[in-house]
């Protein structure tokens, strides 16, 4: 039998650990793997919830840590973290010596990891290409990851058509879904009861569950819509509101103070969590009345569960959306309107049996079996795909 295959994957933050964990579960109990996982980003960072103890407590064995310092949430904090850790995921990588990397998204410390396997000429693999955020610098960083990466794993078909437009051979493009979706059946299933208990609040109180990052395209726009969102939060009076940490783009510290301030004159009613971590988090999805804000879990999980969600802003505009998405501009009238139509009986029969775009699970198997069957060899150097060109149509002649 030949020797296991070194599979580095990359998690970075709880969001994509989130979507990562039932991959890795795949990974660890495949005997034809050996999986080498490498933490950093806020998994890192107290303020974030320190999740690396999650990941430690889920029983996987952390091959690598890269720390990253981030002393403020200024652009150029962030720029100079993300030249840091580019460093010290070349370090690891040269240590671990994998076959491959997987990476996943979107976010400057994936940029770092892809840059420094790039720079190592490892294979890399990327998750969730192909995807628009007109809001956020993601969308940059995912593009410039798929032209990093020579095996691509995309949530839907209109995205494996996108990669394969940026100059992707369209055999190393597969549509597999949302591995996200997966963590759905392996976290146990809590009552509703043991929700309430966890989220601290009251024996059948409705809640919502309320998530909002930075905007980093448009970080004039963070602070009007975090106070469009509070504003008509106020109107609410009927439910209870679970707030989840802001994410460590730039512009967080001022989000997540004002929202800590909302919810220290809202004690009644209101909290606020670091991380709930994985099982917490989506027994909460599972049983809110509306998810809230501009997460992508709003975009691609809720839809799954079959619950509504309420998306704030241009953070997420460019994705697939379900019917169950209900898209409003960041203020106070706009929002308040779609948390009343979410909260609806009405939409929710409305919705009722929907599709939803990014599948309803099954990708992380998918994404296991190619990984360890494809011949990893030939994967580099890789080519450019030219696609071909429309039938009448001349060559450009023009002169400069």
């Amino acid at each position: 039998m030949p020797a296991p295959r070194k599979i580095a994957v990359v998690t970075g933050s709880r969001a994509d650990y989130g979507l990562l964990r039932a991959l890795l579960r795949l990974l660890q109990e495949d005997p034809r793997a050996q999986l080498q996982l490498i933490v950093s980003g806020s998994h890192l960072i107290g303020g974030f919830g320190n999740t690396v103890a999650e990941i430690e407590r889920d029983g996987f064995s952390i091959a690598a840590k890269v720390a990253i310092d981030l002393p403020s949430d200024s652009a150029l904090d962030v720029a100079r973290a993300t030249g840091a850790a580019t460093s010290g995921f070349a370090e690891a990588l040269t240590k671990l010596s994998p076959d491959a990397v997987v990476l996943i998204g979107d976010r400057y410390e994936i940029l770092a990891a892809g840059t420094a396997a790039l720079l190592l000429n490892i294979p890399a693999v990327h998750i969730h290409g192909g995807e628009v955020t007109l809001g956020a610098f993601d969308d940059a960083i995912r593009h410039a990851l798929t032209k990093m990466c020579v095996l691509h794993f995309v949530a839907a078909e209109e995205y494996r058509t996108r990669v394969i437009q940026m100059g992707e051979d369209p055999q190393r493009v597969f549509t597999v879904g949302a591995p996200g979706l997966d963590q759905f059946d392996r976290v146990k299933r809590l009552s509703r009861p043991e929700v309430e208990k966890r989220l601290e609040i009251g024996p059948g109180k409705k809640f919502l569950l309320i998530t909002l990052h930075p905007s980093t395209m448009m970080p004039m726009s963070d602070i009007p819509a975090v106070e469009a969102l509070l504003a008509a939060l106020e109107h609410m009076k009927d439910r209870a509101l679970i707030f989840t940490g802001v994410n460590a783009d730039p512009g967080h510290e001022s989000i997540g103070a004002r929202i800590r301030a909302f919810v220290s004159s809202h004690g009644d009613r209101a909290k606020i969590f670091a991380s709930l971590g994985s099982e917490t988090y989506i027994n909460a999805l599972r049983n809110a009345d509306a998810i809230v804000g501009n997460s992508s879990s709003g975009i691609t999980e809720a839809p799954a569960a079959g619950v509504p969600t309420v998306n704030i802003g241009d953070r997420q505009r460019g994705r697939l959306f379900a019917k169950s998405v209900l898209d409003c501009a960041p203020e106070p009238a706009a929002i308040l309107s779609a948390l009343r139509t979410a909260t609806s009986q009405n939409f929710l029969e409305k919705i009722k049996g929907e599709e939803p775009p990014y599948g309803r699970g099954g990708a992380s198997a998918k994404i296991v079996r190619i990984l360890l069957e494809t011949d990893l060899t030939p994967l580099l150097p890789k080519r450019f795909y030219d696609l071909p060109r429309p039938e009448g149509l001349a060559p450009d002649t023009a002169k400069s």
